[in-house]
């Protein structure tokens, strides 16, 4: 196989090597007291190390190299970030004294060969996961721990975009929450769309007609561009008067592209997603002082539990009939807004108030609803991984999504318990 400068670090950092009877390159003994901490900014790669040479304690930096010409390649000769190393670790010592200053420890013929064949392997799998055929022998601890840590940083991560759109809102939340809850109502095919939507109807003005769900209607439907033409029932023409006057009114422009109807089930259809979030506003335009207001989930199971006007309940698309249907929020989307708006926006607010148990209850509400149905979620289950909650199920996306896909086995607590299985 061939080394990488990744797998190097990792295994010193772990110290996965045979430790007995070290000696630099020129014969001298060598013992390692501190291996350092990790270093993923620029200058070496492990900081605050110490080792003893011979009789002589050395504290510093350390810095790794497939090969030991590479510390010239990288000009780290004239490199004042390098003047403090004290050990030159690497796997091949092509450039004998390379370093007349620096000791350098080779750890070519100190490394098991299962642990490299392992790596290997996964590097070279096409499976679901690299190390899917030995999942399910790592400690539940383990996996309890690294699920914790998977979903912060999901929700870390998420609250990056989401802070920067707050900056563009001029730190303003509720028309933060709007514009994301609206995105999730559009769905994958649609959510840039029902975005700029929202963005292009501010909760100040949705404020103002919060008791006219005719209006609200009216101003959603309109600037998705489905009011164009000419109907023959009344209520669609009544909306098509009304947005009409307030486009006017407002000075509307509608936002480029279209929504698409394309591959999706009629409940889903974006009239229909539409006229429900006119119906959530309807009920409450102060959505977000709501959700932060609420203790327990069951009070924003209980705002999302809309239904839109009787109209849609004949109809999918305007001045189309259809077998009657009512056209309530289902479960599985009522979860999916909480899963992937509520409690994102929920955990970024704590965390921008640097408010503890703001975070707690977000977290909390995850662990309390279904886990996703998903091909990926499936997938780990005939791996053998479950999914209890939602809390799970996402620590899982994020695992396969930001680690698996992108080979990072060595960045994983699975990987790393199975490595060091591999050694013993």
């Amino acid at each position: 196989m061939k080394m990488t400068e990744r797998l190097l670090q990792f295994i010193w950092q772990f110290q996965y090597f045979n430790r007995n009877e070290l000696q630099t390159e020129t014969g001298e003994s060598l013992q390692i007291i501190q291996s350092g901490q990790y270093n993923t900014n620029q200058g070496p790669d492990f900081l605050e190390a110490s080792i003893r040479v011979e009789n002589t304690v050395l504290a510093g930096s350390i810095e790794l190299h497939i090969q030991s010409s590479d510390w010239n390649k990288h000009q780290h000769q004239a490199d004042i970030n390098y003047n403090n190393v004290i050990l030159h670790v690497v796997w091949e010592d092509d450039a004998k004294n390379c370093l007349s200053s620096v000791p350098t420890l080779v750890l070519q013929n100190r490394i098991a060969k299962s642990l490299l064949i392992r790596y290997d392997e996964w590097m070279q799998q096409q499976a679901f996961v690299p190390c899917a055929t030995s999942l399910t022998s790592v400690n539940t601890l383990v996996w309890i721990s690294w699920k914790e840590r998977l979903l912060a940083e999901r929700l870390q991560r998420k609250a990056e975009s989401i802070l920067q759109l707050l900056a563009s809102n001029h730190y303003h939340w509720e028309e933060t929450f709007w514009q994301l809850l609206a995105r999730n109502f559009g769905m994958k095919i649609n959510a840039e769309m029902f975005e700029n939507i929202a963005k292009s109807l501010p909760v100040t003005m949705l404020a103002k007609h919060k008791n006219q769900l005719i209006t609200l209607e009216a101003l959603l439907l309109g600037q998705a561009g489905l009011l164009q033409g000419s109907f023959k029932e009344q209520y669609p023409q009544l909306l098509q008067r009304e947005y009409i006057f307030q486009q006017n009114k407002y000075k509307l422009i509608q936002p480029a592209g279209q929504v698409y109807f394309l591959r999706m089930r009629p409940a889903a259809f974006p009239g229909i997603r539409l006229v429900q979030l006119a119906m959530l506003v309807h009920r409450a335009v102060h959505l977000f002082a709501q959700v932060k207001e609420a203790v327990e989930l069951k009070e924003v199971l209980q705002l999302l539990d809309i239904t839109a006007n009787d109209y849609w309940h004949y109809h999918y698309i305007p001045d189309e009939p259809s077998v009657y249907k009512i056209k309530h929020l289902g479960t599985d989307m009522v979860h999916n807004i909480i899963i992937n708006t509520i409690v994102p926006v929920l955990f970024t607010y704590g965390l921008y108030h640097k408010d503890q148990p703001v975070k707690d209850k977000a977290l909390n509400w995850l662990a309390e609803i279904n886990a996703e149905k998903n091909n990926l979620i499936k997938s780990w289950q005939q791996l053998g991984i479950t999914a209890e909650h939602a809390y799970d199920s996402q620590a899982l996306i994020e695992l396969k999504t930001q680690y698996c896909d992108n080979r990072k086995c060595l960045d994983c607590a699975i990987g790393n318990a199975l490595l060091k299985v591999s050694i013993r």
